[in-house]
Parts: C-alpha cells; structure tokens; sequence
C-alpha cells in the first residue's frame, strides 16, 4: 500500500509541476537520450509547429494520463491543445487534426516504423498508419504511408 501511495504522489508531482505550454505548441514527453525524439521534433520544427521537449525519466505516467494502451505506445507521448499524439506522427497529420479538431483523443503511429519522421534509415521504408483515437478509446485509420 505504501509503494503505491508513493507512487501516485510522484506521478501526481510530475505532472503538476511541468509549465503548460502555449496554446498550439506541442509538449513533447521523451527520454533525455533518445536520439529519434530528436529527429522528430526537429521534423515538426521544420514543418512549423511549435514544440517545448520535456525530458523525463519515465514516460509511463504520461502514457497513463493520455489513456493509452501499450498496444498504440512509442517512444514519446506529446499533447497539444487537448489532443495525445503519440509516436512518429508526421507533422501533415497534426497540422490537419488541429485544422479538423475531430472529437477524439489523438492520433497515434504505435511502434517505431522505419521511414516515420525521426527513424529515417536512408531509403529504407515501412509501411505504417497514423491512428485516430477516438473517445471510447478505440482506432480508425487516419492516415497510410
């Protein structure tokens, strides 16, 4: 019982103590030495959109709050005026799902699919999809690539 109250008391510590961001920048979740969440960011800077990293220790409790299951997890975990987004989402789609603003949690590409922006590995590509999430948590197809 203890173990768990300590828990819930860091997580709780962890996520309040964190400046929101400005509205429309995307708060980026991600381990300090992740050299992909690097490249992505740097893809969405690129493409822009306004991004304010945050390195974190664990990225489970961020995960937990976004209501994600390890079936739709990555390497990082971003929101961005309300929405998840989760993974190597390319920039196109969450400039279109803040554009479009579906009632939904975000958009997802689960896993790390070589080709995604940040896991460019030269000409090398995987097929993938970035997932709507929708409210009650399930998925639809949002976009291919």
């Amino acid at each position: 019982m203890r173990n768990i109250l300590l828990f819930v008391l860091i997580t709780a510590v962890t996520l309040l103590s964190a400046t929101p961001a400005a509205a429309g920048t995307l708060e980026v979740y991600k381990s300090p030495t992740c050299g992909c969440c690097k490249k992505w960011i740097s893809h969405l800077e690129e493409n822009g959109l306004d991004v304010t990293p945050r390195d974190v220790p664990d990225l489970v409790p961020y995960k937990i709050r976004a209501g994600l299951t390890p079936a739709l997890a990555s390497c990082h975990t971003a929101f961005v005026d309300g929405y998840v987004i989760e993974g190597h989402v390319p920039a196109r789609e969450i400039s279109r799902l803040l554009a479009e603003r579906p009632d939904a949690r975000g958009l997802a590409v689960p896993g790390m699919p070589v080709g995604s922006p940040g896991m460019e590995q030269g000409d090398a590509r995987e097929p993938y999809e970035v997932l709507l999430i929708h409210r009650d948590g399930s998925t639809s197809v949002y976009a291919r690539y």
